[in-house]
């Protein structure tokens, strides 16, 4: 962020590392333009290395700070990232090795209302294979990542205990994986979830 401060025209006016501390900047600042790392620590992902806590910080940031525009960095690009990110509100996505002009003209210009996008991401996005699941298993997969039991599922979306087991059972089918758990991975990072 070092980078940007030297800009004349950009204010760095908070810089944190992590989610929880990002809400509480957002309230205290409220910047124009949220510059968010997708791998941002969060304490409720420390046991799940594969979460992408950035994309979730981002949907925080515009719930409690509507008009500010957010931009997500990341060091690699994988399938699905650009699309959780867009659903989560966010305008920009970055990389990491952008130079510092580019970063620069991209935050300028997502406080300008546009949408910035690295053209590779966006390309391999394209590219990326899409879920073969419905609606409804992907509903229930995605409560399925939340640790709960299949009863607990059930009871969260009025579903019967074995219309659960069956959504699962054909999205672990569909997706050619052995457990829940490992559907639930294939799943994020193909970008479904």
């Amino acid at each position: 962020m070092a980078l940007l401060a030297n800009e004349p025209d950009i204010s760095v006016v908070e810089t944190v590392e992590s989610r929880s501390k990002l809400a509480a900047a957002v309230r205290h600042s409220q910047p124009r333009v949220a510059l968010i790392d997708i791998d941002l620590a969060g304490e409720e992902s420390a046991g799940d290395p594969s979460a992408r806590d950035g994309i979730a910080a981002a949907g925080a940031v515009l719930a409690q700070a509507p008009a500010c525009r957010v931009v997500i960095m990341a060091e690699r690009r994988r399938p699905g990232d650009l699309r959780r990110a867009v659903a989560a509100g966010a305008a920009g996505f970055v990389m990491k090795d952008i130079s510092p002009a580019e970063l620069a003209d991209a935050v300028r210009r997502v406080a300008r209302d546009e949408q910035v996008i690295d053209a590779a991401l966006a390309f391999a996005e394209i590219g990326a294979a899409r879920s073969p699941l419905t609606p409804r298993e992907l509903e229930v997969l995605r409560a399925a990542a939340q640790g709960g039991t299949v009863t607990e599922i059930a009871g969260e979306l009025y579903l019967s205990s074995g219309t659960v087991r069956n959504y699962l059972a054909r999205a672990l089918t569909k997706m050619g994986a052995r457990t829940r758990v490992e559907a639930v991975s294939k799943a994020r990072e193909h970008g479904w979830l």
